[in-house]
């Protein structure tokens, strides 16, 4: 179960960004089979996609009136024309979230131990560790 990153070959180069590492080394797991690894990385990168998501405002919270429909004038045209600009986020934005999810983790950890159910806090344990492994890469 180890899993590399890819800026370890490299040494003495900046380290490549933690969204990369993290994808990197969820290539790395999905070939050795450690569903483990793939189970926790998979689960960072997605949220690390959902905080790139725009909140949609309703019509109530933008100040508009309430419309269900646009007149057929007003309709976007054309693929993509709906389309909105996702938010960039920071490398610090991006440790935030990985971090957010480590501490999710262990908190669970101390629930499952409370509830004596130590495989499941074993597996959380390696979840933390493999994620925990890419923020200090």
């Amino acid at each position: 179960m180890s899993i590399s990153t890819s800026g370890a070959s490299a040494r003495g180069s900046a380290a490549p960004p933690l969204r990369q590492r993290l994808r990197d080394a969820l290539g790395a797991a999905i070939k050795e089979r450690d569903r483990v690894a793939v189970g926790a990385l998979r689960s960072a990168l997605a949220a690390i996609e959902n905080a790139e998501a725009v909140d949609v405002a309703t019509p109530a919270e933008s100040g508009a009136t309430r419309r269900t429909s646009l007149a057929i004038e007003q309709i976007p045209v054309g693929a993509g024309a709906a389309d909105v600009a996702r938010r960039q986020l920071t490398e610090d934005d991006v440790e935030r979230i990985v971090r957010g999810e480590v501490a999710e983790r262990e908190a669970a950890v101390a629930t499952y131990e409370r509830a004596g159910k130590d495989d499941r806090a074993g597996r959380l344990r390696e979840e933390i560790r493999v994620l925990s492994g890419q923020l200090t890469a």
